[in-house]
């Protein structure tokens, strides 16, 4: 099933609600960055979020930053979106290894450990919007929950999740946001929150071969589900060898001059694809007269 996310509307309007399945994208992040299952799962986690997320957004270039800061053995997870779903990110430390909670799962919340959650809308004004939780359960749906209901004051359930084969490939990836709207019926509140109570693991459901519309309509059928966008989502860097030249740059003539008094090629790598790109000692000097 290739990646794509639905963004609906149901209860005349009152609620709204994004549907993912993205076990492409994740199994791409897996393999670029060699992550263990317990990293694989927390960064496949937050890249639907924020795939999802990222469509709340209107604007060509806007651009979504979220960034989980524990003080968990994983260190830290980055990842950014724009509103057509290609999304990126990295862990810190992506082979970290624990063993299964108390309900056998992967420790999603172990690896993270407490901290805080920072949410970064970059819309094109003077000022990007920035706002911080802290991290409730570091299960990173709790955490994204809270988040919506503190920070915005949107009632939301959040739900994420990844699923492992033996081999450490990714088997199922997915989630969905169903957020209630200003004035929200309370028939439609309660019965939101009966349904969601009921409800297994959205990998569950995917790996039943249920699809996003099929997830949307077993939340919220009986509110009459309309979808309104279907868009892929897609694992997408853009690094570029210009950009890494101006990192090197950035980091002074005192680092460069001590690369180049290595003479031996260096290998600069993106965070978040883990691309590497080569320069030469010689490119190395070049890159210094434009630093000076």
């Amino acid at each position: 099933m290739e990646d794509y996310i639905l963004r609906a509307s149901a209860g005349d309007s009152q609620v709204r609600a994004f549907a993912a399945t993205t076990r492409e994208l994740v199994e791409y992040a897996r393999a670029a960055h060699n992550t263990s299952p317990v990293a694989t799962a927390a960064l496949g986690r937050l890249l639907t979020a924020g795939a999802m997320m990222g469509m709340m957004m209107k604007g060509e270039k806007d651009l979504l930053t979220l960034r989980i800061e524990g003080d968990g053995p994983i260190g830290g997870i980055t990842v950014t979106a724009d509103s057509k779903a290609r999304v990126k990110g990295y862990v810190r430390e992506p082979e970290v290894l624990l063993h299964a909670n108390a309900k056998g799962k992967l420790d999603v919340a172990g690896a993270v450990g407490k901290g805080e959650l920072v949410v970064i809308r970059d819309t094109g004004l003077k000022e990007p919007y920035v706002g911080r939780t802290n991290l409730v359960s570091g299960e990173i749906a709790e955490d994204l929950t809270y988040y919506f209901a503190s920070s915005e004051q949107v009632p939301s359930a959040v739900a994420l999740g990844v699923l492992m084969n033996r081999e450490n490939t990714v088997r199922q990836a997915g989630g969905f946001i169903i957020q209630l709207l200003p004035g929200a019926d309370e028939e439609i509140v309660a019965g939101l929150e009966r349904k969601l109570a009921g409800i297994s693991s959205v990998t569950s459901m995917l790996d039943q071969g249920m699809k996003p519309e099929d997830i949307l309509s077993d939340v919220l059928g009986v509110f009459g589900v309309e979808i309104l966008e279907r868009i892929p989502a897609c694992f997408s860097c853009d690094c570029t060898r210009q950009r890494v030249e101006k990192a090197l740059i950035s980091i002074g003539e005192n680092e460069l001059t001590e690369m180049i008094r290595e003479g031996k090629p260096v290998e600069v790598k993106c965070h978040f694809c883990n691309h590497g790109f080569w320069f030469k000692p010689e490119e190395l000097e070049n890159l210094l007269e434009r630093a000076r």
